[in-house]
């Protein structure tokens, strides 16, 4: 990982930034993809690319509030571990959590037929 200072102020660029580098190019050979489960949207990422970042997604989900340990709401995933909003893109949410599961490092507690039930019809998400 690029000696990278994670603050309030970076986090939703770097979220977003890491993303975009770890999805393919254009004309890149696309047979060996790895699956990230969004929210709304599953990605296809550059095995190689994601793995580099997973020192750096890492770093990232340790910023988030402990209760994502054992499992929250993603609505609350906005926030930092100090309570502060690191982003009001929902977007940029999606994009962490599409990154953490395709590296193993975050899952839905609840399989999709039932976030229909849940508060707001959103997952509950969980750091591995």
């Amino acid at each position: 990982m690029k000696d990278t200072t994670i603050t309030v102020e970076n986090m939703s660029q770097l979220v977003s930034n890491t993303f975009k580098e770890c999805l393919f190019k254009e004309g890149e050979d696309t047979s060996n993809y790895v699956i990230g489960e969004g929210i709304k949207n599953n990605f296809g990422f550059n095995p190689q690319r994601l793995e580099q970042h997973r020192e750096l997604v890492t770093a990232i989900l340790n910023e988030l509030p402990d209760d994502f340990k054992k499992g929250y709401t993603f609505l609350g995933i906005c926030v930092n571990k100090d309570g502060k909003l690191w982003t009001g893109e929902h977007r940029v949410c999606e994009q962490l959590v599409a990154m953490a599961n395709a590296l193993g490092l975050m899952s839905y507690c609840f399989p999709r037929t039932v976030w229909g039930v849940l508060p707001q019809k959103l997952p509950y998400v969980q750091i591995n």
